[in-house]
Parts: structure tokens; C-alpha cells; sequence
């Protein structure tokens, strides 16, 4: 098994029965002793950024969607931004990947991206996933997850629901498994 630590992807196996999180990546931010948390990165909503958000500021009508992270604290926002000048004293998730952790952290890159910055790069997230201490290495071990490194490109991706397909592949492909679809028994 390889050593879980924030900055990579979990990838749901077959064997994850739990509906939150069928065909999800889930882009691991935080991995400590008091447990893990990450957001599922290929779940959107029907909801606009400038919908969610419309109690908070004003924005201009931003197409933008709103992605369900998980299951955990489904009323709290999150965001996950490239911009390492918001807030010095952000900390990577992975390089080019911050969390926004304050009101203002948010409404700066929301903002920003909003006035036409093509250099900004974010996602809204409703919840989070969430593991107790240990629990995510027992899923781990018992095959319901795949650990992949996720890069800065990878998670503002242009077609998040694509992520899953386009990493599974890539796994069969990595570990010469046979693709699980488009067998035909007549053609034997």
C-alpha cells in the first residue's frame, strides 16, 4: 500500500458500495493523525457559484457550478484555488492547489476570476469527505480505493466528470487489467 498523504487521488473501486461516492475522485487536502478530508471532484450540482454565493457579494451571472464534495458538512462552502498571492500564509495542497480558508481568501478569487483574470483557476465545493483516524486505510486495504498523485492540472480540469473514466483507464492500462466493459459473448 502506498502511504496516504494529502495531494493525491482516490479513485473508487467496484468493491465501494457507498452510493456518495460511486465512480468518484476524491482529491485528498488533509491526512493527519485526528483523521482525513477531501473533496470529490467529479460531483457538480445544479448550482452556480454565483447562485450560492449571491447572500455573501455580488457577482456577475458566473456559469460556474458548484461541486457536491461530499457527504460531510454538506452546508459549508469550500474552494480550492491556484492563486499563491491571496494569502501568504496558505499552504499547498499540492503545488498550484490552495484551500481557501477565510471569507475574504473566497471572495478575492471568486472576484477575481469573475472580473476576467484567465490566470485564476478555482472550484466551490457544498461538503466535504471525511474519514475518522484509520479509516481510511482500512477502506484502503480492503481494495474500495486507488491512490494516485493528482497534479495542478488534473484538478481544474475543463471536464471534471471525465476524471474517473480517464483514470481508471490509465490504472488498467498501469496495472495491464483488462478493460471491464465491451466484451461480447457472441463474438467468442
Amino acid at each position: 500500500m502506498n502511504k496516504i498523504s494529502k495531494g493525491q487521488y482516490l479513485i473508487s473501486c467496484k468493491n465501494l458500495k457507498d452510493p456518495n461516492f460511486f465512480k468518484s475522485v476524491v482529491l485528498l487536502v488533509e491526512h493527519n493523525e485526528e483523521g482525513s478530508m477531501g473533496f470529490v471532484m467529479n460531483r457538480p450540482t445544479s448550482h452556480t457559484v454565483a447562485q450560492v454565493l449571491a447572500g455573501h457579494f455580488e457577482l456577475p451571472e458566473l456559469n460556474d457550478l458548484v461541486f457536491a464534495g461530499g457527504p460531510v458538512e454538506t452546508s459549508a462552502l469550500f474552494i480550492l484555488h491556484n492563486s499563491p498571492y491571496l494569502d501568504m500564509n496558505e499552504k499547498p495542497v499540492i503545488p498550484g492547489v490552495y484551500i481557501g480558508n477565510s471569507n475574504d481568501v473566497f471572495e478575492r478569487v471568486v472576484q477575481s476570476a469573475a472580473s476576467g483574470n484567465d490566470d485564476i483557476a478555482y472550484q466551490v465545493f457544498l461538503g466535504c469527505s471525511g474519514w475518522a483516524p484509520g479509516q481510511l486505510a482500512g477502506e484502503i486495504l480492503r481494495g474500495d480505493w486507488i491512490q494516485v498523485p493528482a497534479t495542478g492540472s488534473d484538478v481544474f480540469d475543463q471536464d471534471p466528470c471525465e476524471i474517473w473514466d480517464r483514470e481508471m483507464q490509465k490504472q488498467r492500462h498501469e496495472r495491464g487489467i483488462l478493460p471491464s466493459s465491451g466484451f461480447n459473448p457472441s463474438m467468442n
